[in-house]
């Protein structure tokens, strides 16, 4: 065959894996814009309540990670109106500070405390770590807890990952161009020189991500305009853009300032 031929009939056979790829990244993500913050709650625990239903029906219980930050408002604000068997919950963390649960960094502290005290939620459902062990053991720890729930997966796949973006375009505590980005071989990483304080953290990996039924992402305000449209317009490199799951759904719930520059 002449070369010019088998040049051509590279380059189209190489276009189609390629239009396969984006067609697939398309269908996977959906983007929501809403008019405010508040509808943003509505929005995402009506997904919640939504996909919890689904679950308990297919196999028995909700199996959810949260993560920190706005989350904990919108998910304290929102969740305790939802209509939901809350028994088969299961609760884990997307990352966590290895830091004792009374620290006000403990994302699994503020969320005992908004939804357990006076919440419909038991602290005996969440998934938690153990503060007391260096990073790299409450990682590990961490990842036999998740064993426990997952407990014949060679990956643990969550009904829903409930996802924050950090202003770097960062997601659980997978920061840009650091070393966590690249681990595949464990479910949970330890993260010792978290850029962002405080240093030592753990998380779910890529392939835990991405093995996901749905990734969910809730933004509000100006300020995150610039970072969701350098990820779902120009489709930059960042962590929080490589939350694509390979047979689930990433559903992104913007209010209107955060969405201004799409």
């Amino acid at each position: 065959m002449p070369f010019e031929y088998r040049l051509a009939s590279y380059f189209w056979s190489n276009l189609a894996l390629l239009l396969k790829i984006i067609t697939k990244i398309m269908a996977s993500r959906e983007t929501v814009v809403v008019d405010s913050e508040v509808d943003v709650i509505k929005k995402l625990c009506a997904t919640i309540e939504d996909i919890a239903d689904k679950s308990i029906k297919d196999h028995g219980k909700f199996r959810v990670g949260l993560s920190g930050g706005s989350l904990v408002g919108f998910l304290s604000k929102g969740l305790p109106n939802i209509k939901t068997d809350w028994s088969k919950w299961i609760l884990a963390f997307c990352d966590e500070r290895v830091v004792p649960f009374g620290d006000q960094d403990s994302t699994y502290g503020v969320y005992a405390a908004a939804l357990c005290e006076n919440g419909p939620l038991k602290k005996e459902q969440f998934i938690v770590i153990d503060p007391s062990l260096d990073v790299g053991s409450a990682a590990k720890d961490y990842a036999s807890k998740l064993g426990d729930v997952f407990p014949s997966a060679s990956l643990p796949q969550f009904d829903a990952l409930l996802l924050g973006m950090g202003p770097d375009g960062h997601t659980c505590s997978l920061f840009p161009d650091h070393p966590g980005l690249q681990v595949t071989d464990k479910w949970v990483a330890p993260i010792e020189n978290s850029p962002k304080p405080p240093p030592n953290r753990v998380t779910l990996t890529f392939p835990v991500i991405n093995n996901a039924r749905y990734c969910i992402f809730a933004l509000t305000g100006q300020g995150k305009a610039e970072m969701v449209k350098r990820i779902l317009k120009n489709e930059e490199n960042l962590p929080a853009g490589m939350v694509l799951p390979r047979e689930g759904k990433v559903l992104w719930i913007l209010d209107k300032p955060a969405a201004s520059l799409l």
